[in-house]
């Protein structure tokens, strides 16, 4: 039998060694003190796969209802096998150039507004924050937005990171689109945050339907709808301003994006 070391020291002999039992503690606590419901949390899972219907990349295309969500099976409590993630087999190419050679290309630049990241823990675990049940998404945000005179509102999509459904919940309230605890009423319904909502939120469909790359997804998608290339899942409005959050426990980064005059 191995002996756990390292951060597993502490988990393991509670027998959670996986990610979705330590999101699901800081769900469960979360909810409690808000009274946020699994039925408010759904519309995170079925908005996505609505949007993963418009991406031929996507894994997961076919639609999913509130009946679906509410019946799939339990994995951890309150999380359900439609909770999490798809990982998947893919690759990104990102790159980062300097604005004035960025200008001569045949695409207008899109700009790196403000970075933000966040790896405070304690014991290397995701438990040790004196504000449990926050996580350094919390951390990465305030750091984004220290860098930046923009504000939540000028954001025009969001593309959050979903290992969990309800680490998205988490990113909305951490980069202030909704105050603490109201991410539930945020995204109830799913119109709020649907491709002609507010704030079109995952419009690839996420790494729930589209399939996990650790984020890298997003920030693709985050580009494709800047410069109107998304095709079917294109939104309606002009997007001029858009924010990529990934990560979750003890490890988080955030970046602020804006279209290149």
């Amino acid at each position: 039998m191995t002996t756990p070391n390292g951060f597993m020291e502490f988990i393991a002999p509670y027998r959670a060694p996986s990610a979705a039992i330590w999101t699901a503690l800081h769900a469960s606590t979360h909810m409690a003190g808000y009274g946020i419901t699994r039925e408010q949390m759904s519309a995170i899972r079925i908005n996505q796969r609505r949007n993963a219907a418009l991406n031929p990349k996507a894994i997961y295309r076919d639609p999913i209802t509130l009946d679906d969500y509410m019946s799939a099976r339990m994995i951890t409590t309150p999380l359900s096998l439609l909770d999490c993630d798809v990982p998947c087999d893919g690759a990104t190419a990102v790159i980062v150039s300097r604005l004035d050679a960025a200008r001569s290309l045949r695409h207008k630049p899109i700009v790196i507004e403000a970075v933000g990241a966040g790896a405070q823990d304690k014991m290397d675990t995701w438990l040790g924050r004196t504000d449990y049940p926050k996580m350094s998404m919390h951390d990465a945000a305030d750091m984004m937005w220290s860098r930046t005179d923009l504000k939540p509102k000028d954001v025009d999509t969001a593309h959050l990171y979903d290992g969990f459904t309800y680490l998205t919940m988490f990113w909305l309230e951490a980069l202030g689109f909704c105050a603490e605890g109201e991410s539930g009423a945020f995204i109830e319904g799913g119109a709020r945050i649907a491709l002609d909502g507010e704030l079109p939120l995952n419009t690839n469909g996420g790494q729930l339907s589209e399939g996990r790359m650790h984020g890298f997804g997003h920030l693709y998608e985050a580009v494709l709808q800047m410069r109107g290339q998304a095709g079917e899942r294109q939104v309606k409005k002009e997007v001029n301003v858009t924010v990529v959050g990934n990560g979750g426990g003890s490890l988080g980064g955030a970046v602020l994006l804006r279209r290149g005059a």
